[in-house]
């Protein structure tokens, strides 16, 4: 029985090289996160005219459950995976979709609170939004819809 012989130097290896095409892929998604800006939208009966960064953070991780005159909050999301809703997160919460997500299974399964609700697509969230009493969602651009208002998030 033989062995097989023994590699006498180093492999070469390849430098890493970035593809054109795939450079110029990431810059245009980039851009395009960047172009549309999502809008923080509630229901025309929501008394706060803006939200600070934090009590957006704290409205969309089901942490304040009620607004200032003491009416709970209905919020809406999209779904984990969809464009808008992680755009969102990331850009005006400054969270990871995941974040929210296992602070919401947490207060669920613990019994101390609740999921936001879940709907299917941007036109379901604006419209529930205007027709639910104290809601709060997004949307990618301000909705031209009596029934809501665009947030400040300062």
């Amino acid at each position: 029985m033989s062995w097989p012989a023994a590699s006498t130097g180093p492999r070469k290896r390849r430098p890493w090289r970035a593809r054109p095409a795939a450079v110029a892929g990431f810059l245009a998604t980039l851009a395009a996160g960047a172009a549309q800006p999502q809008q923080l939208i509630a229901n025309l009966d929501v008394s706060p005219q803006a939200l600070t960064k934090n009590e957006a953070r704290l409205y969309f991780a089901m942490h304040l459950v009620r607004w200032p005159d003491k009416r709970p909050v209905r919020v809406f999301v999209l779904p984990d995976k969809h464009d808008l809703h992680i755009a969102f997160c990331q850009h005006v919460l400054e969270f990871f979709p995941y974040q929210l997500r296992t602070g919401w299974d947490r207060q669920v399964f613990t019994g101390t609170g609740q999921a936001p609700t879940v709907v299917a697509n941007e036109s379901e969230l604006i419209q529930r939004v205007a027709t639910t009493p104290g809601a709060i969602g997004y949307a990618s651009s301000a909705p031209a819809n009596p029934n809501i208002r665009s947030l400040e998030v300062r």
